[in-house]
């Protein structure tokens, strides 16, 4: 059915449809959230960059209608005495297949160059709500310009499984870590490579105005994003990813991140352009090995079946910056909307933010990919 908006005059007119029904689950009235991450047992967990909100704890969990410091409110308070043992400003959250949430600690408040020695993979027993695996991520794989994103695992792999990490740095080569999480040890793949690099002709337009970092008296400058999305394929044989910057999907052979000795160029020769899908921040999988990202241009979520073939699952005016996506078991893709294109920077200093900021989820007939 035709959607029809009004006049003055009482005449209607034909207006933007919506697509699906997107169910609102939490609203956020204080700092901006990112990621957000569900448990098999239907705990949401969500976590906010220190971006320059007022952000009292870092990661929290959603009970009885709050948002409550996760692991807990000590954790959450950076201690520089302390690097590995608290956190600093963490960008993404994920439970993997074991039950233990994983915290991606950036230790680039604003930003700046992560602090040495606080960029990190915490991981809490969600059965205890304790830390159990603290992974350390340094040099070479983390540079003075890394901004690592969001990740994903695999724990089939190596002693006890190995984690992929995308760095969006915003000054530097953007690329994919990988951790081995029995050894701690971590390394890059794809370190600037063409499909973790912003793409120069891209020029995002979002609400009508393109996307640009705006300074009184200075022209628009583009925001520059490297690899930021990432999602996992059901066999764990491939990686898609996609820098913030760009509208395009890549993929490539898992094998050839977790070989050490593969070189820049066979792992290179590997990556498949996918093509267009819209511009998008997070990615996201399911159990039937289709591919789920959002449109920030389109205030829209998008899915990718196994033909290649994309579908938009929801498009609706509420869907102001589809940040994270994740898919949980219990039937539902849940994504934030955080209305991040209208952050001060990007409009002269005004925050054109209107909270609440919203976590949404739509229902989906799969599954998240369990690699265990």
């Amino acid at each position: 059915m035709n959607a029809r908006a009004s006049t003055a005059s009482g005449q209607k007119f034909a207006s933007d449809r919506t697509i699906g029904q997107i169910e609102p689950v939490f609203e956020f009235y204080d700092a901006m959230p990112t990621g957000v991450s569900v448990a098999a047992d239907g705990r949401i967990f969500v976590n906010y960059p220190r971006w320059g909100d007022d952000v009292p704890f870092t990661v929290a969990e959603l009970r009885n209608g709050k948002a409550v410091p996760y692991p807990d409110a000590a954790t959450n308070v950076f201690d520089p005495a302390r690097p590995a043992e608290t956190l600093s400003s963490v960008q993404s959250v994920v439970v993997d297949p074991a039950n233990r949430l994983w915290l991606l600690d950036t230790a680039a408040p604003g930003f700046a160059a992560p602090l040495v020695g606080a960029v990190k993979l915490v991981a809490v027993d969600l059965a205890t709500d304790k830390v159990v695996r603290t992974v350390i991520l340094s040099g070479p794989a983390v540079l003075p310009t890394t901004y690592v994103n969001d990740v994903r695992f695999d724990l089939r792999k190596g002693k006890t499984g190995v984690a992929y990490i995308t760095d969006s740095s915003i000054s530097g080569p953007g690329g994919i870590i990988v951790v081995d999480l029995a050894s701690g040890e971590s390394w890059r793949k794809l370190s600037g490579h063409v499909s973790t690099s912003p793409d120069p002709a891209f020029i995002p337009v979002v609400e009508g105005e393109r996307f640009a970092v705006r300074e009184k008296g200075k022209p628009p400058a583009s925001l520059t994003v490297a690899s930021d999305g990432i999602a996992i394929s059901a066999d764990g044989e491939t990686l898609y990813y996609c820098p913030l910057s760009s509208r395009h999907l890549y993929s490539v052979p898992t094998r050839l991140l977790l070989d050490r000795s593969a070189s820049d160029e066979a792992v290179a020769a590997a990556v498949i352009d996918l093509g267009e899908k819209g511009a998008s921040d997070g990615l996201e999988a399911d159990d039937k090995d289709r591919v789920y990202a959002g449109d920030y241009e389109r205030n829209s979520v998008r899915r990718r079946g196994s033909d290649g073939e994309w579908v938009t699952i929801a498009h609706d005016p509420r869907i102001l910056w589809p940040d994270t996506l994740s898919v949980a078991a219990d039937g539902h893709l849940y994504f934030t909307a955080n209305q991040l294109h209208r952050q001060p920077q990007f409009h002269e200093g005004r925050d054109q933010r209107e909270k609440p900021y919203v976590l949404f989820r739509i229902r989906i007939d799969a599954g998240p990919v369990l690699l265990k």
